[in-house]
C-alpha cells in the first residue's frame, strides 16, 4: 500500500507470458492507478499454443479490484513488437496526456510510481526533458548524491513520459539518411566508437533487421535534443530473461533480474540540467556495447536463426 495519492495513468503492455504479467500486475494493483490502459498483440499463426497463453494473460486484467477505468487495445492479428507497441502507444496517448509505461516483464519497486509521478509533475512544462526512467542497470555508477541524473540514453524498462514527447515518434526514421550521411551523429554522441555502434543499430533498424520500436524512439528523442531522467538507484527488475523473452533470452546477461530498490525521499533534484557524460560513457560501455560477451552471444544466435 502506497502512502501517497497516486493519480497517474498506467499503460501496461502485455502479450503471452501470464507468469511475469501476474507479478507486474500485482505491483500495479498495489499502486491502484485510477486509469489502466492495456495493450496486447495477437497470436502468431505458426505458434498454435500462443492464443491460449494470450487468453490467460488477458484474463489477469479482468481481476482489477480497485476503482479504476480500464481501457483495452487488443489486436486480433499479430503486429509484431515494433508495430504493436507504437500503434498501442499512439492509441494510449490519444486518451491521456501523460503516463507510466510498464511491459509485462518489468517489475517496479513500489516507490517507482511515486518517483515517476513527482517527476512528471516537476518537469511537465520543461520541454528539455523526454522521459523519466526507472531502470538503472547494470548498477555501479554514481557521480553525485542527487536522486537522478540527465542522460542522452532513454531506458524502456519502466518509464514515463508526456503526450508532447510521444507525438515526435517517427516510426520510419525519415531523418536518418540525412543525419548519417552528414555525420550529425558525431555531434550528438561526441565519441567515434559510439557513432559506429549507433550507425550500425540505426542502419539495421531502417533495413528491417530488427523489430525494435525502442531504437526508433531513441532516434526520435535525439532529433529533438531531449534528455532523459535516470535514477541513481535501480527501481525496475527485468524478470523476463530466459525462455519466452523476445530480446531478453540470455539468463547470463548482467542486467537480468537485478533487484529493484527503493529511492530515498524527498527527492534530491540536481542543481542544473546538464547531461552527465561520464554516466553516459558507462551506459554506452555496459548497455549499448555490441562487443560485450552477452551481446556477442545474442548477435551470433540471431545470425544463426536468420540463416
Amino acid at each position: 500500500m502506497l502512502d501517497f495519492k497516486f493519480q497517474t495513468p498506467v499503460i501496461f503492455i502485455i502479450f503471452n507470458r501470464p507468469d511475469t504479467t501476474k507479478k507486474v500486475f500485482e505491483a500495479i494493483r498495489q499502486a491502484k492507478p485510477p486509469k489502466l490502459l492495456v495493450i496486447c498483440d495477437g497470436s502468431r499463426p505458426d505458434r498454435p499454443d500462443e492464443a491460449d497463453k494470450i487468453a490467460k494473460t488477458q484474463a489477469i486484467i479482468e481481476t482489477v479490484d480497485w476503482e479504476c477505468e480500464v481501457l483495452k487495445n487488443y489486436s486480433e492479428q499479430n503486429l509484431g513488437c515494433k508495430n504493436r507497441v507504437f500503434t498501442g502507444l499512439d492509441w494510449a496517448f490519444e486518451q491521456v496526456g501523460e503516463a507510466i509505461i510498464l511491459e509485462d516483464d518489468c517489475l517496479p519497486h513500489p516507490i517507482f510510481f511515486q518517483f515517476a509521478q513527482e517527476m512528471l509533475d516537476y518537469y511537465r512544462y520543461d520541454t528539455r526533458i523526454g522521459t523519466i526512467c526507472g531502470d538503472n542497470t547494470p548498477v555501479g555508477y554514481s557521480r553525485t548524491n542527487d536522486s537522478y541524473y540527465f542522460s542522452l540514453y532513454n531506458r524502456c524498462w519502466g518509464w514515463a513520459t508526456w503526450k508532447r514527447v510521444w507525438l515526435n515518434y517517427d516510426v520510419d526514421m525519415k531523418k536518418w539518411p540525412l543525419v548519417r550521411d552528414n555525420n550529425w551523429l558525431h555531434d550528438i554522441l561526441e565519441d567515434d566508437y559510439a557513432v559506429k555502434v549507433w550507425t550500425n543499430i540505426f542502419n539495421d533498424t531502417c533495413n528491417g533487421l530488427n523489430d525494435s520500436w525502442a531504437y526508433r524512439f531513441t532516434f526520435s528523442l535525439w532529433m529533438e535534443s531531449l534528455l532523459n531522467i535516470i535514477p541513481n538507484v535501480n527501481m525496475i527488475s527485468n524478470i523476463g530473461f530466459g525462455k519466452g523473452g523476445t530480446n531478453t533470452f540470455n539468463r547470463e546477461d548482467p542486467r537480468a533480474n537485478v533487484p529493484n530498490q527503493a529511492m530515498n525521499f524527498p527527492i534530491q533534484h540536481p542543481p542544473f540540467i546538464i547531461r552527465d557524460t561520464l554516466a553516459d560513457a558507462f551506459t554506452q560501455k555496459y548497455v549499448h556495447n555490441p562487443d560485450s560477451l552477452p551481446k556477442r552471444i545474442k548477435n551470433k544466435l540471431k545470425k544463426i536463426l536468420k540463416a
